[in-house]
């Protein structure tokens, strides 16, 4: 499909990003008062408690209420600025804000960088009497989640010189980031009747499922070789992502990328190392699907462009946006009428979403917004089930965000990218079992079967596969190995052939996938899609065969932001990550689907 210009796009179809600021002009208004750019120190009145929080517990009270107050005022302002810029990466006026408001806030990263260090710089006796204090009950939480850090904090004037370089250390992620979203361009590419097609980040994902083997293989080696022609200078980005990671480590003290990742998320590595050995003690799981798979699709060799199109024949389910609204609301009944109501508001009425792919918008999708704003969504909705799904998953994070933000005071109102994916998966659950409860039809039931495998297969085996890649760069890293090209797509392929087993031709093309992952960015995200969905679906059991009490403690831990360790809110509401269980149920699962799939044709 021709994309449009964001200008063509119509209002109804675009998230209502008004809602914040009715226009850039009145952005830039609070951006002077809030950010007073020509004044430095920006905010001498949070500079005034520099040196007295020894003073007793209501001083660092009145420090923590000024803090936040212009930490949500720049969450704001940042909120706006970045989703009108995430609308047309190209657009210099809102890349303009975008850059100011980031700029800014590496400002309040230095000017504030002196808090902590003071904190723990203070009598571990004072401190102590600090956390008991009344006045600091509110507080508590994040107070103890800064003493955690005392083994790990710079003097003041090191947090500093620190705080003032995160914009340099920031560069490999907006760099890449500038290469896939607006400067990459690849060529056309033609299908079996030799007709020709528009290649893009969005088009991929339909032609990748396409019947026609032919538009799928050369969409798949035209993506793939674009982003070879890129090998150095992206595996150069890569490598300085990760020499920033190290550098963090190494100034900070930890033992390793991994732990210096997951330490400030109350995560423990055995988390990470458990996800991954479970997933490699029954990596035979992975192999029997692709044996399946290729025996459903009749083909003497099962190629990597083979892995993702549908196993059941002439069955194409599509979705008009306003049909897949209705039916992401009418799929969360059983989470009860005002958390439905709430969803049916946002959607339909709020304009939380902003809808469609056009030139030059970041591609993919996400959830985002602010504590002082309504949920936002963005999409590149195309109309497929992935899309229905998509959208469902993300509306589960909005809705996270919205019971947070009801529950809690601005500083517990985030919550920790470990929980994160429990809720958007759960929501997916909930409309592939509303979806299948209507569908009547076999063939259409074998397909979607074999749509959640597909989900799984993609959320929990390939992204534990990505976390194995990421903790491998990482090591090598950490023994100066250096990560060009050639080692990092050797790496890739061997991972690869392990996880996808002996009846599968790993391509050549495959070699350099980890160049388009935008998450290897996100400095160890991606192994908590594995963990997120095993214990989403923990809890969808749990709720779905419980009463009202089971549904209800599942809410109340979204509604508890971070006003507890991440481990602990999941265990509170019953499911403990610190077993693999979670992991092995999620693998029976999977073995249970493959089974029924194969047992039906």
């Amino acid at each position: 499909m021709e994309l449009l210009e964001r200008s063509a796009i119509p209002a109804t179809d675009r998230w209502n990003v008004e809602a914040l600021y009715p226009s850039l002009e009145k952005w830039e208004e609070e951006f002077n008062v809030v950010c007073r750019p020509q004044q430095r120190p920006h905010w001498p009145e949070l500079a005034q408690f520099q040196g007295t929080l020894g003073q007793g517990p209501e001083r660092l009270k009145d420090l923590f209420i000024a803090l936040f107050t212009l930490e949500r005022a720049l969450s704001k302002l940042h909120t706006y600025a970045h989703m009108r810029h995430d609308e047309d990466l190209a657009s210099d006026p809102y890349k303009a804000a975008n850059a100011k408001i980031s700029f800014i806030y590496q400002d309040f990263g230095q000017e504030m960088a002196w808090i902590e260090p003071e904190i723990l710089s203070l009598d571990e006796q004072l401190l102590a009497s600090y956390l008991k204090a009344p006045v600091m009950a509110p507080y508590r939480i994040y107070l103890e989640r800064i003493v955690r850090f005392k083994p790990h904090i710079l003097p003041a004037d090191q947090e500093e010189l620190l705080a003032l370089a995160g914009s340099a250390l920031s560069t490999p992620g907006r760099a890449f980031s500038a290469l896939n979203n607006a400067d990459l361009k690849f060529p056309d590419v033609v299908d079996s009747k030799g007709e020709s097609h528009p290649l893009s980040h969005g088009n991929y994902q339909l032609y990748i499922r396409s019947p026609d083997r032919t538009l799928r293989q050369n969409a798949f080696k035209t993506l793939h070789g674009a982003f070879t022609h890129h090998e150095n200078s992206i595996a150069e980005l890569l490598n300085g992502l990760v020499q920033c990671h190290l550098l963090n480590v190494r100034a900070r003290k930890f033992p390793s990328c991994l732990e210096a990742a997951l330490f400030p998320h109350q995560i423990d590595p055995a988390v990470y190392s458990t996800l991954v050995e479970t997933v490699r003690r029954n990596i035979s799981s992975l192999h029997r699907y692709m044996k399946v798979r290729k025996k459903l699709l009749g083909v003497d060799e099962l190629h990597m462009y083979d892995v993702y199109v549908p196993l059941v024949r002439d069955v194409d389910l599509t979705y008009n946006y306003q049909e897949a609204e209705q039916m992401v609301c009418a799929s969360v009944a059983p989470l009860g009428s005002e958390y439905q109501q709430q969803l049916k508001n946002g959607l339909l009425q709020e304009r939380w979403v902003d809808r469609y792919e056009n030139k030059r918008k970041r591609s993919g999708a996400y959830s985002g917004g602010c504590y002082d704003s309504m949920p936002y969504i963005l999409m590149n909705y195309h109309g497929t089930l992935r899309d229905l799904m998509t959208l469902a998953h993300e509306a589960g994070h909005s809705m996270h965000s919205l019971l947070a933000n009801k529950r809690q005071p601005y500083h517990y109102s985030g919550y920790s990218i470990f929980v994160a994916e429990v809720a958007s998966t759960f929501n997916e659950e909930l409309l592939f079992r509303f979806i299948l409860e209507q569908e009547k039809r076999p063939e259409v039931r074998r397909f979607l079967i074999n749509e959640k495998i597909e989900d799984i297969r993609a959320t929990f085996f390939r992204q534990t596969m990505f976390a194995e890649f990421e903790l491998k760069m990482h090591t090598l890293a950490e023994q100066n190995v250096p990560l060009t090209p050639t080692l990092l797509k050797s790496e890739y392929r061997a991972l690869n052939e392990a996880y996808f087993g002996p009846d599968i031709v790993v391509d050549a093309e495959i070699d350099i996938e980890w160049a388009r992952i935008p998450h290897f960015y996100n400095n160890f995200y991606v192994y908590q899609y594995a963990t997120g969905i095993s214990a989403a679906y923990a809890f969808f059991e749990k709720v779905m065969k419980g009463g009202g009490a089971d549904r209800d403690a599942y809410l109340n831990m979204l509604a508890s932001g971070s006003s507890d360790f991440p481990l602990d809110l999941l265990a509170k509401a019953g499911v403990d990550m610190r077993t693999p269980k979670p992991v092995e149920s999620m693998i029976r699962i999977f073995d249970e689907l493959v089974e029924q799939l194969n047992l039906s044709h």
